[in-house]
Order: structure tokens, then C-alpha cells, then sequence
């Protein structure tokens, strides 16, 4: 009979514990999940096209550049029609010139660049520029003033390569915006 009791506590902790490791004990871990759509993300935008540029003289009329010969007093003015793309929410950007230093062929005592003045439908604008939601033409002007000053024979004959003028349209920071 010791056997008999012995076989059959031995068979109920086999069966115990065959169940307890086999999924029919007690021991349970619980698992929830939820799911989110966060939404897609989309890139902005930041484009400049430029136009034809006309040069004209300080009274206004047209000027062939490649032709015309400068003498000190002359005012040369560029203006060039830029279609401005803007697209996002903290999108600012600057217009600039390129292609242009004061010294490029004259002496720089002689010689005056202006930095660039920003109209749109012939209003003033100003840097930086911000999303309008389409694109915008902005005209942008730069003068190149030969000054009267200039003394003796300085600079006769000198050359100013104007094949490089241009505009750059770059992205800037903005105080506030949170960017980096």
C-alpha cells in the first residue's frame, strides 16, 4: 500500500506540474495593442525661375550691356522678373545677388553696388519672404553706380564682367521659428 500511495502522489505532482507547463495552469500575461494614424508628412517648397533681365540707364532708356561704354556719373540699372515658390509653414527665404563684386574689373573706390530692392505688383517687399500659398513674380532691381568722384584716368578702359549677375533665392531662419 506505501507503494501504492507513493505511485499516486508521484503521478498527481507529474500531472500538476505537466499542466502548469503545458498552458492548463493559472498563469496568465495579458496583451493590449492600439493603433494610431499619425498622418503623412509632406516637404515644402523653395524654387526661383528667373525671367528676362533689362538693363537701363540712369535716365531710363534701355542699354544693350555688351555694348554700352560706361563713363564716371553713370548709373546702370538691372531688372529681372523672378517667379518666387514658397511652400511651408515656417518657410522664409532671402533673395540675394550673385555673380557680382564691386571690384570685379574697376577700382572699388569707383564703383557702387546696391544690394537688391523687391517689388510685387509694384509694391515693396522686403527679405525675408514667406509662402503666399502660389507662386509670386518678384522684380528685383540692382544698380551699379559708376561714381562721378572717379579722378584722373582711373579705370579707362576697364571691363566689368556683368555675364554672371544673377539671383540667388536661399532659406533662412527666422526668429521664433524653432528651427536650427
Amino acid at each position: 500500500m506505501k507503494n501504492s500511495t507513493l505511485i499516486k502522489g508521484s503521478a498527481a505532482i507529474a500531472l500538476g506540474a505537466a499542466l502548469l507547463l503545458g498552458g492548463g495552469g493559472t498563469l496568465a500575461n495579458w496583451n493590449a495593442s492600439a493603433a494610431q494614424t499619425p498622418g503623412i508628412i509632406v516637404a515644402g517648397d523653395l524654387n526661383v525661375v528667373n525671367g528676362v533681365g533689362a538693363w537701363t540707364d540712369r535716365n531710363g532708356d534701355p542699354v544693350t550691356i555688351s555694348a554700352y561704354k560706361v563713363v564716371p556719373g553713370d548709373l546702370l540699372t538691372f531688372t529681372q522678373d523672378l517667379n518666387v515658390t514658397l511652400a511651408g509653414d515656417k518657410m522664409a527665404a532671402e533673395i540675394a545677388t550673385s555673380g557680382i563684386t564691386a571690384t570685379n574689373g574697376f577700382t572699388p573706390a569707383n564703383v557702387t553696388v546696391s544690394a537688391p530692392v523687391l517689388t510685387v505688383a509694384g509694391d515693396p517687399v522686403s527679405n525675408p519672404l514667406t509662402p503666399t500659398g502660389e507662386t509670386q513674380t518678384v522684380t528685383a532691381t540692382i544698380t551699379f553706380e559708376f561714381k562721378s568722384s572717379t579722378s584722373d584716368r582711373a579705370d579707362v578702359s576697364a571691363t566689368y564682367n556683368f555675364n554672371n549677375v544673377g539671383f540667388t533665392l536661399t532659406q533662412v531662419n527666422t526668429a521664433g521659428d524653432g528651427l536650427s
